[in-house]
């Protein structure tokens, strides 16, 4: 499997990197939500760009870009627009999200970009190929806020990502039971040995899918996300409490 490495971390290396999402709908929500992330010390970023109620104002959202890069200073920056088909916070038009891509792109303010497999697969492709020549690199991510699908859906899945370029593969799903956490890591497994040529990122969202933050290195996924203030999805841990239990593990 190949390893991905952004400014000063390396994914598929060590154990799963720490991401903490910012949100807020304000500057001042974001302020004071980017600060919080920086007293956690995690190892990444997310901006949850679709919190942001400035974020179709093209000149408010390069600003906000730019005040990120100052703030986070050498800390990777992903910066994500989450669909609210796929649990975000606003609705947004199949061209307003391409608009939104390139921009952020040709901002340069950003390290990673995440694109949705189901906003089409030529898009997708067509992202990938951009960032690339750019130097950003592409998390390609699917969720299911409702079930757990069966195995081979999300190995599909999975798959189809790697298919059309992306650096970095992720999923996350809804458990309605405990098997269906043991189904998404058992997926996570798979395709670690025997399809990833790209890291890949899961989880079992909700209590009863909190383990799977926590066993990424066990099972292969490379990175997991923690909360520091506010949690960003159902059965985010807290960074300090992610960090120990992360570390708990790789000491047994």
């Amino acid at each position: 499997m190949n390893q991905v490495t952004v400014r000063n971390i390396t994914f598929g290396e060590g154990r799963p990197k720490i991401c903490v999402p910012i949100t807020g709908r304000t500057g001042e929500e974001i302020a004071l939500r980017t600060a919080e992330l920086k007293a956690a010390k995690p190892d990444l970023a997310e901006w949850r760009a679709d919190w942001y109620e400035e974020v179709f104002d093209r000149e408010k959202l390069e600003t906000m870009l730019a005040w990120l890069r100052v703030e986070l200073g050498g800390l990777p920056l992903l910066v994500t627009f989450r669909t609210r088909e796929e649990g975000g916070e606003q609705s947004i038009s199949a061209g307003a999200y391409e608009d939104f891509l390139r921009t952020v792109m040709d901002s340069g303010q950003a390290d990673l970009i995440d694109v949705e497999l189901f906003r089409g697969e030529e898009l997708l492709r067509d992202i990938c190929k951009e960032a690339k020549a750019q130097g950003i690199k592409v998390i390609a991510s699917s969720h299911d806020f409702e079930k757990t699908p069966a195995k081979e859906k999300i190995l599909a899945r999975l798959i189809r990502m790697q298919d059309c370029g992306a650096d970095l593969l992720k999923l996350a799903v809804m458990p309605q039971t405990a098997e269906d956490v043991l189904t998404l890591l058992s997926a996570t497994l798979e395709m670690k040995e025997q399809h990833a040529k790209q890291p890949v990122v899961t989880m079992s969202m909700g209590a009863k899918g909190a383990v799977s933050r926590l066993t990424g290195e066990l099972f292969g996924s490379v990175m997991t996300f923690g909360s520091a203030g506010v949690a960003s999805a159902p059965g985010q841990v807290s960074v300090p409490e992610l960090k120990a239990a992360l570390e708990v593990l790789r000491q047994a």
